[in-house]
């Protein structure tokens, strides 16, 4: 009798067990009793049905298409600089680059008075990848004595390169290396497509990056990774050199005023290219600024690895209320300057007007729910970031001198958008701008003297790290 309770207390406490463990799973799984409420909650209406039908074989983009939002744009602007010749990056994540050339020529053009005109894409790409192969290896030799999974080696093998950028690997790779026009080294279609050789260049470095951290712990000499870093750079460079062909050290340039007349013919380097065509000026008396509301307002942040080459500057940049920033933006075209401005491109926008606007889809009519997320909650999420780099060249002021639309300069051919432009409705802008370079003089004095503060750096897995493409 003694052993019969205690196998029934037994089976009741083996039966508490399983009811609580199931209840447990009821709460935190999907079980067959929560998916059958979830079916016979959903009530297809007649309305429904037709609206999965059309969604089953359309665009979600073509019918959320606000209607009521396409009425003719105003193409006018209070302030535009303009450009010669719309550039096309094709199927590269090269935007930072043609901005920042792009940058530079306006200014050219304006300087020289010169005609359509480009710079070498190809040339600063070629240094940008063996810069940043440069940076991932010596970083793997920095870091050797951590572990792989220390959260930044970790950072370092998932990132071991990339063709995005910023307007500062610009600065930092046009200051070493200079600038040749686009015919003296022209594009080649790895560099217009280059996803291939990218990944052959990740693969290379990820093996590399293994082989270094191998030498270290069978108790190679600092000297000694060096040496073979070096010969791993000389790998890289011959593949570089294949895909994208070898840089020019000299040549010869004829310049042409916009009327076609010869102005001059001369011999340079890379370097007395850059020096004549883009002063220093242009390159380091700049301020990069932010709208980040994920961090505090004016202070200086900086961004680990967020950067092109070893020996160069980080991302290190003002965060600013967005209405700041539009003043410096304004400031800049009154005076004619373009600048480097990236934003969340794909947010909202009508490519086939090129239109970025909060008003051109309705997907909550679509989806029968809304989208509430404001723009701090969508970058500390990674639903919002800085995608695209882009030119901005315009601004339309209303009559209290606010603005009320902007246009960019695009880098996706003279096709795209709006005859190769962009543009935006200042609520968008408002919304969807993060960076912004000025520079100096347009930039108040108390905001420069911001720019002395000590930066607060942030890790390379910060929600603002992100390389325009």
């Amino acid at each position: 009798m003694k052993n019969h309770n205690i196998h029934t207390v037994q089976r009741f406490l083996l039966l508490a067990v399983c009811v609580y463990a199931t209840s447990s799973v009821n709460a935190q799984s999907i079980t067959p009793q929560l998916l059958n409420q979830l079916r016979s909650n959903y009530q297809e209406s007649p309305a429904e049905r037709a609206l999965r039908n059309a969604i089953g074989s359309n665009d979600l983009r073509t019918l959320a298409l606000n209607q009521q939002n396409l009425q003719a744009m105003d193409t006018h602007f209070t302030y535009e600089v303009k450009s010669k010749g719309i550039t096309d990056q094709q199927r590269s994540g090269r935007c930072w680059l043609f901005t920042g050339l792009n940058v530079l020529r306006a200014r050219a053009i304006r300087d020289f008075d010169l005609g359509e005109f480009q710079f070498s894409q190809s040339y600063i790409f070629f240094y940008d990848q063996l810069e940043k192969s440069n940076l991932f290896l010596q970083s793997i030799i920095d870091t050797r004595r951590s572990p792989m999974d220390d959260r930044t080696v970790d950072w370092l093998f998932h990132n071991p390169l990339s063709d995005g950028g910023t307007f500062s690997g610009v600065a930092d790779l046009v200051t070493k290396y200079g600038l040749v026009p686009a015919d003296v080294m022209p594009e080649t279609y790895s560099a217009n497509h280059t996803a291939r050789m990218s990944d052959l260049l990740r693969q290379k470095l990820r093996q590399f990056g293994l082989e270094l951290r191998d030498m270290s712990e069978k108790s190679a000499s600092e000297k000694q990774l060096l040496k073979r870093k070096e010969e791993m750079l000389g790998v890289i460079y011959k593949m570089l050199a294949l895909n994208l062909g070898q840089p020019p050290t000299e040549f010869t340039w004829t310049m042409r005023n916009s009327k076609g007349e010869v102005v001059s013919s001369e011999q340079y380097t890379p370097l007395t290219f850059a020096h004549k065509l883009a002063a220093d000026p242009v390159l380091t008396d700049y301020v990069m600024v932010m709208n980040d509301p994920s961090h505090d307002y004016y202070k200086v942040y900086e961004i680990e690895f967020d950067r092109h080459t070893y020996d160069g500057q980080n991302w290190l940049y003002l965060n600013l209320p967005v209405e700041d920033i539009k003043q410096l933006a304004v400031s800049s075209l009154k005076d004619t300057a373009a600048m480097y401005f990236s934003c969340d491109v794909n947010k909202h926008l009508n490519s086939e007007r090129g239109l970025l606007d909060m008003n051109n889809y309705d997907y909550a009519s679509i989806m029968g729910t809304d989208f509430p997320m404001d723009k701090r909650q969508r970058v500390i999420t990674f639903a919002s970031g800085s995608s695209h780099a882009m030119t901005l060249m315009a601004v339309d002021l209303d009559g209290d001198g606010k603005p009320v639309k902007w246009m960019v300069e695009n880098s996706w051919g003279a096709k795209s958008g709006y005859k190769g432009h962009l543009i935006m409705t200042d609520q968008w802008f408002d919304e969807y701008m993060f960076r912004l370079v000025v520079a100096r003089k347009y930039v108040p004095e108390n905001l420069l003297a911001l720019m002395k503060q000590k930066p607060v750096k942030l890790p390379a897995w910060d929600p603002m790290f992100s390389m325009d493409e």
